[in-house]
């Protein structure tokens, strides 16, 4: 039965009757209670590992926004916000309430965003205990003893038990996540990812801190030196974000999610870190290795035979195997997650074409330029005989968690650019000498020193030089890394072929632009390849 504290928490949200509500337990409680429940298992390192059944990752096209008066003229309408019937999710909103009359819930009081000024107080109801306990590891976590009766800035309700009926509902499956920015409000049923959740508030900030707080929410890692000089990397997955922020020289801001004030630097939205663990070793990333202890939960793993150990290759369930913890299990965390505004942004790409050069400096409109663009290029599978790159372009390298259009988010980078002295970066971790199947993997060490380099000041007084296609300026020098490696046209036997292939690939960014060109200012579209240039010029 509901006892004050929780039906003051959970009448404004219609739940008035539920046969338990667990409130605020500790990390011990919630996997205590998940254990009895049969929701996981102990690994060998006291991670808790559970399953998120037949969703193993965001479903992105049942991913909706309640579209009415305050959202219909602001949202970036389409295939990432798509809209939702005002009515429709009251009707969700009721049969999830009455679905969760006869259950236990586990109720957590939590915040987003580390600068005090700018929180999100958080309200999460579970109808499982590891997702409660995610919530814990994910958001922030109020000091112990505060008081946390408050009236939530935003709710959450995840019952991945419920499933809606899409002829009635207006869904599109049985899944869906649903944001209401009127009623303040996230629904998820039907899937048991976590992450849902984590997304569902990042995609809330993404709207609210532009809108509100003139604020620019970013998807990237942050790392700061001992002399308090920030570093932000944005990239896709696979093109070293989490890997190049993780310096053991430097404190780590956070490894996903940030915002960018007028005036305060910058600061985590999150409490905790969700990383990929498919092929992990204490050897390629010890501080995720070590990070997997009691209180953290591994998701969709398998053990070794016989074991409790887990078999980090193992990807028979999925490969987005996952790992979710408190910052604080990182040794060199930096708590509270806040720091100046930064002073080197680095756009991270894998570019499979071996086109683009390993590092090279972004004036105003390339960086604007870029930051809509959002690409990297993927080395397609085996299967048919296709080993061609694929590109992928992902507005502000985050589009399926941006509410409002890109532009607005580039408009912001480029006005922050003015506004504090940084250097923006644009660093290739993909192919050198040639594009995949011909060329060679750029070596982790030359990455790791130039960037170094840059976050050093080592290259504030280096020579560069222009890009003829893609309008960089390239350093001609950079300690630690092999001249002829820095112009990639250097680095091909068949210099025509390199030719073709940027100019390829020049014209794939702008296929690409035309979506955002009406939309686009001069300056942003002053960034764009000159895509008829050849680059022997």
């Amino acid at each position: 039965m509901m006892d004050s504290a929780a039906n003051a928490r959970l009448a404004p949200l219609g739940i008035s009757r539920a046969t338990q509500v667990h409130l605020n337990l500790t990390p011990a409680e919630l996997v205590e209670e998940a254990l009895r429940r049969g929701e996981g298992t102990l690994t060998d390192t006291g991670a808790l590992m559970a399953d998120t059944g037949a969703f193993t990752g965001r479903s992105p096209k049942d991913r909706f926004v309640v579209r009415d008066a305050n959202t219909q003229d602001s949202v970036w309408w389409g295939d990432i916000n798509i809209p939702f019937d005002a009515d429709k999710f009251d009707q969700l909103h009721q049969k999830m309430v009455q679905y969760l009359e006869d259950k236990e819930i586990y109720v957590r009081d939590a915040y987003a965003g580390a600068n005090p000024a700018y929180e999100l107080k958080l309200r999460v109801v579970n109808e499982l205990a590891w997702h409660n306990l995610f919530c814990y590891n994910m958001f922030l976590r109020p000091a112990e003893g505060a008081d946390t009766s408050w009236t939530p800035d935003f709710s959450i309700i995840c019952a991945p038990g419920f499933e809606a009926d899409p002829a009635v509902d207006g869904t599109r499956q049985k899944n869906f996540a649903i944001l209401n920015f009127t009623k303040k409000m996230i629904l998820i049923g039907g899937t048991g990812y976590a992450g849902e959740m984590k997304k569902g508030i990042f995609g809330v900030l993404n709207y609210l801190l532009p809108h509100e707080r003139e604020t620019l929410p970013m998807h990237c890692s942050a790392n700061v030196g001992k002399d308090g000089d920030t570093a932000i990397f944005f990239g896709l997955s696979g093109t070293g974000k989490t890997t190049l922020s993780a310096d053991p020289n430097r404190g780590l801001i956070g490894d996903d999610e940030h915002g960018w004030t007028p005036d305060a630097g910058i600061f985590n939205f999150e409490g905790g870190c969700y990383a990929k663990v498919i092929d992990l070793s204490a050897e390629k990333e010890p501080e995720i290795w070590n990070a997997i202890k009691f209180g953290s939960i591994v998701e969709n793993t398998r053990f070794v035979p016989g074991t409790h150990t887990v078999d980090y290759a193992n990807k028979s369930v999925t490969e987005n195997t996952r790992t979710a913890y408190p910052i604080n299990y990182i040794p060199n965390a930096i708590e509270p997650s806040v720091a100046d505004a930064p002073k080197n942004i680095f756009f991270l790409t894998a570019d499979a074409f071996g086109v683009l050069p390993p590092i090279s400096k972004l004036d105003k409109s390339r960086a604007m330029y870029h930051f809509m663009s959002g690409y990297t290029a993927k080395v397609a599978g085996t299967e048919m005989g296709i080993t061609e790159p694929q590109t992928t372009f992902s507005a502000c390298f985050g589009a399926v968690f941006l509410p409002l259009h890109p532009t607005k988010y580039a408009e912001m980078l480029g006005k922050k650019m003015d506004e504090n002295e940084v250097n923006v970066w644009l660093v290739n971790t993909g192919w050198t000498g040639g594009s995949y199947g011909v060329g060679s993997r750029m070596k982790l060490s030359y990455t790791r020193a130039m960037i170094t380099a840059a976050l050093n000041g080592d290259l504030d007084e280096v020579a560069f030089h222009k890009h003829p296609v893609f309008g960089v300026e390239m350093p001609v020098s950079v300690p630690g890394v092999p001249a002829e490696i820095l112009d990639p046209r250097d680095t091909w036997t068949d210099k025509e072929d390199y030719d073709r292939t940027a100019s390829d690939l020049a014209l794939k960014f702008v296929a690409n632009f035309k979506k955002y060109a009406d939309y686009a200012n001069e300056e942003i579209l002053a960034g764009a390849p000159k895509a008829e240039v050849a680059a022997s010029v």
